[in-house]
């Protein structure tokens, strides 16, 4: 199993960024993919999750009406679009498979940096 993210980078407040992670091992349409973050010093928190093939989707608050989750099942890649970006969105970002066996994967992380 395969979770390579990509995407992040360094961008201002109100600025925008589209992570990708692309996805190989598993029946990715079963999966249940999510996006996770890590501050410095802080617990990996939920972001966003995508399944039931896409067809539901669930968010923190904390990002609602900001990020949005989606994915292409013939692409097996999972992307978070996130919009008017906060200094508190500072974060590496994670990609997470929970697959229809009840595994779970992870990637290697991408970091995102908003910065004035």
């Amino acid at each position: 199993v395969q979770l390579v993210e990509s995407g992040g980078g360094l961008v201002q407040p109100g600025g925008s960024l589209r992570l990708s992670c692309a996805a190989s091992g598993f029946t990715f349409s079963r999966a249940a993919m999510s996006w996770y973050r890590q501050a410095p010093g802080q617990e990996r928190d939920f972001v966003p999750s995508s399944f039931n093939a896409g067809r539901s989707t669930n968010y923190a608050d904390s990002v609602k009406g900001r990020f949005t989750i989606s994915r292409d099942n013939v692409l097996n890649t999972v992307y978070l679009q996130m919009n008017s970006l906060k200094f508190d969105d500072t974060a590496v970002y994670y990609c997470n498979a929970q697959t229809e066996h009840d595994y779970d994967y992870w990637g290697q992380g991408t970091q995102v940096i908003v910065y004035s």
